[in-house]
Order: structure tokens, then sequence, then C-alpha cells
């Protein structure tokens, strides 16, 4: 689950000009990462193995001191001036954690400097936007615009690219190509024979990771990310890590409080995952919640003139269905490419992480009816990161399975999938969404190693305030999360906003925004209890 930052404005400029701006930087793209990259699969294989970058970094001969990581611990950062008035500077750690003094990759890292005095400046504040897969290099610029003067003044905004993604010894498991192919085949089969090529190509996907990237498509797991965070908390020469992080980024965070609990600063975890919920679970509660956000919006776009459906919520629901229909067995004009069933899926889970582009969706939507697919093309291609023919701006869709994937135990197998798939179609709104979401664990079933860790509640023995922010109509990690992750870390105190759309923090709140930067500032978390719009 990521965070995508101004994606949605950013294509609609490149591929329609004269298109209103649109508050789409706080989209999460959990649609791509977290649901829609697993689920959209294609039917070929990767080519012939390419080494994956990784670097020598620190000579060998240098950590196989006593302590072999001491080294990366002791290094420091050379920054440079880079993309968007901030610093950059590149971070060594190893491979693989279980033999140090074997080969090193480099981690990309970015900031923008505290704007107050020595004797103002607290310390670094790390931040992460999610996915897995996301880039969080250009969050520090964003977040500046957004955090309070007070947390400008007190903090360096510190954003990275983690192990296997963007500048980061990034994982590849498809060329551009074949990343078309996946994107835009049947999201939610219905016959065997398509269920029976849906896992062929998840087998494929897999495969490609281990030929693509070799030994790194084995050391991209949440858990040597979370090491390679404390490595940097070193680097940037703070005793404690300050966190700021968004879906994915507060289950690195829980890990991090786990490992590192006497480093702890001060951390924001908005738009929790939980722990201790399997990958069916999470894919089950991810269900629930976009279905519930496409009634919501249905319910909406009823309300107004421009909507492409008229009558009530239902009936509203009942016309995206029915697209959704249509475009099994054909297409509309797109903007690199037809628009299929896989794009309009898309383009709707895009479209609900944010009450800000419900309107992009009825447009989108009345556009497709008049036999016009652009305006899907737009939402759907924001959410791949796609510019271009089988040109792509980042590896997401490679770095979410190998990353997602070797985080969690397998999910079941065909069968087990197939099943889940009925079952939630059968209660759900719109069946395809539901059958999506399902079939979204296709390669993780296929895949080629796991974490040994399972599901498991976070523990810690920090004594920090942690502050949980979780928002009621949250489609990607739903408010339930929120309130098990709360319970589970014994210092954390929840901040509840009520309202749609996922993650909270600069989304509109000025009581969610107020009380985050309050607490980062002061180390005071707000009052139990507090509810915020």
């Amino acid at each position: 689950m990521a965070i995508r930052r101004e994606a949605l404005a950013q294509h609609a400029r490149r591929a329609q000009p004269g298109s209103p701006r649109n508050r789409a930087s706080w989209i999460a793209l959990a649609a791509v990462s977290g649901i829609l990259a697993p689920f959209l699969v294609s039917a070929s294989s990767a080519p012939g193995a390419v080494a994956a970058p990784v670097s020598t970094g620190i000579p060998a001969q240098v950590i196989t001191a006593a302590d072999p990581l001491e080294a990366f611990y002791g290094q420091q950062l050379a920054w440079s001036r880079c993309e968007g008035g901030m610093s950059c500077a590149w971070l060594t750690v190893p491979l693989d954690y279980a033999q140090p003094a074997g080969e090193s990759i480099r981690i990309r890292v970015s900031k923008t400097e505290a704007t107050g005095s020595a004797e103002q400046r607290i310390g670094s504040l790390v931040v992460n936007p999610g996915g897995p897969g996301a880039s969080g290099l250009q969050m520090p610029s964003y977040l500046s615009s957004l955090v309070s003067p007070e947390v400008r003044r007190s903090f360096d905004i510190v954003g990275f690219d983690p192990r296997g993604v963007g500048d980061s010894a990034p994982v590849t498991c498809m060329t551009g190509r074949q990343t078309t192919r996946w994107l835009q085949s049947d999201p939610a089969p219905l016959t065997l024979a398509g269920e029976q090529a849906t896992m062929a190509q998840a087998q494929a996907l897999a495969d490609g990771c281990l030929r693509m990237s070799g030994a790194l498509a084995r050391h991209v797991g949440s858990e040597e990310t979370v090491r390679d965070i404390d490595i940097l908390r070193a680097a940037l020469g703070d005793d404690r890590l300050n966190w700021l992080g968004f879906s994915y980024g507060t289950y690195i965070g829980s890990l991090y409080a786990q490992a590192f609990p006497e480093r702890v600063g001060r951390f924001v975890l908005d738009g929790a995952v939980d722990p201790t919920l399997s990958v069916m679970q999470m894919s089950e509660g991810q269900n629930e919640g976009f279905q519930l956000a496409l009634r919501r919006w249905a319910r909406d776009c009823a309300t107004r003139a421009a909507c492409p459906y008229q009558g009530s919520g239902r009936a509203v629901v009942a016309g995206v269905n029915r697209l959704f229909t249509r475009l099994r067995t054909s297409t509309l004009p797109g903007i690199y490419s037809p628009v299929r069933l896989s794009d309009a899926v898309t383009a709707v889970f895009m479209a609900l992480y944010s009450p800000d582009t419900w309107a992009w969706l009825r447009k989108a939507l009345a556009q497709a009816e008049r036999g016009n697919g652009k305006g899907l093309s737009t939402l759907a291609d924001a959410a791949s990161s796609r510019s271009g023919v089988n040109k792509y701006d980042d590896n997401m869709a490679s770095a979410f399975p190998a990353i997602s994937c070797w985080d969690a135990p397998a999910p079941p197998g065909r069968e087990g999938l197939s099943s889940a798939a009925d079952a939630w179609a059968k209660s759900s709104s719109s069946p395809v969404l539901a059958r999506a979401m399902a079939w979204s664990n296709a390669p993780c079933s296929q895949w080629f190693g796991h974490s040994s860790r399972g599901a498991v509640p976070a523990s810690s023995t920090t004594t920090a305030p942690i502050v949980i922010v979780g928002n009621t109509y949250d489609p990607a990690t739903p408010y339930a999360w929120a309130r098990a992750l709360s319970r589970q870390l014994p210092t954390s105190t929840l901040l509840t906003c009520v309202g749609d759309g996922h993650t909270a923090f600069g989304a509109g709140s000025a009581c969610v925004d107020s009380a985050v930067n309050s607490y980062l500032v002061s180390g005071v978390p707000p009052a139990a209890g507090t509810r915020c719009r």
C-alpha cells in the first residue's frame, strides 16, 4: 500500500491537456502495489537472466572486523544536490545480513534540511510512502509543503528507496512489454481454463524474478529493510529513529519497534496494517473496504447531474458492473493501448482511494459510456506509472510481488483462490472487484520463498509513545486494522479520523494534521479517544 504523489494529476496533464488539477497526491497506491499488481497477470515469461544491479559498496576487507556491521554503522553520508531542491546520498548495506562480509548494495537517500537553528533541530524524520515497492525519494520535498513550520524547523525530512525499489538495487521480474501484458490480462477469471492460465502466469512471474534479479530477489524482504533503516538512522547521526510511515510503512514501523525498541523516537503510523492477518484475511478485509467505498462513491454520484448512471446508489453500482461485463468481451479506445477489463478495474480501484478522485471516476465512466476509454486509461496508467507504450516510470510491478510475497506465508493455490473468489463475489456489490481481490494472491501462492515470520502480533518493549492514525472509511487499510495495531502496541495512542480515503495526514483534516504536527514537535501524543473529521 503506497501513497502516489500527484500521480493522477501528472498523467492527466500529460495525456489530456487542459484537465483540471486534482488533489491526487495522497492517493494510496495499494491499488497498484498492494492489490492490482498481483492480480493483473499476463501469459508471458521472462527472458534470459539479467544481472541485478548490486554494488560492492564498502570494501570486503573493511567489514571483516570483530563486528562485521561496524563499518556499515560507522559510514558517513556524502550529500550532494539533487532533484527538487533536495540533497541526496548513497547508503551502503549488506545484501545478506547473514553474510555481512559478502556483497553489499546501495540505498538511495534524499532529504530536505531543517529550516531552524541548531538549537531548534530535533533530528531527522524518516518517511515512507507505503507499497511495498513505492519510491520515497520525492517524499521529503512533497511533505515539506504539508507539515507545519514547526516541524520543518525541527527536522531534516529524509526519504529513501527501500532495497529492491527505484534507485536502490531495483528488483526486476519483467520487461516493459511483459509488464503491459501482465497488467492487461484478466483480473478475475471465471473458467477453469482461465484460472489455470492465471496460475501459470503467476509462476512465470516468480521465475522471472529469479532469472532477472538472481540473489537479490531473495533479499528484498521487509525484515532486511528494517535493518537497513537502523543503519540509516546511525548514518544520519540520530540516537533514535523518528518515523512517519503510511500504509505498508506502518508495517515497517511496527517491525522496527520490535527489532530496535530502545531506538524508537517519535513514530506516526498512518493507515495501519494489522500484522496478525494472513494474506487472505487482508485481501478479504480490503475487499470489504473497497466495496463500501464503491457504495459510498455511488451514493455521492447519484446526487450529481454529471453521474453517468441515474437513479439510486445501487443503480450506479449496477451501471459500473454492466460496464465490467461489456469489457470482458470488448475494448475501448485508450491512450497507449485499448482499454480492457483490467484497465477499468484498475481505474475504479485507483479512484476509490480518495474522495478527491471521485469526480475523475465519474468523468471517466461517462466517457466510457460514450465509447471513449481515455479517462479510464488516465486512472489506470497513473496507478501503474505507465508513461508510454510498454514504458513505466518505476519498477513497482516487479517490486511489489518480490517484497510482499517474500514477507508472508504462501496463500492457497488455485482451488483455494477460486473458492474465495466465489464466496466474496456472492456477498459483494461488485463481483468483479471481489474476484479480482481474491485472485490478486496468485503470484504469492507460486513464490519461490517466504519469510519464516508468520502472521503474528506486533510486539515491542519500547517505552516511547507511538501515534497510530486510522480513517473510518479507509478502503485499503480498514479502520479495524488501526484499532488492532493500537491494541498490540501498548504505548500507542489511536487518533481516529471520521472520513473517506486511504490515510489521513495531509488529506484535508486540520484536526489530524494539527495533532500529528504537535506530536512530532513535542513528543506528546494526542489525548486518548481523539476523533477528527
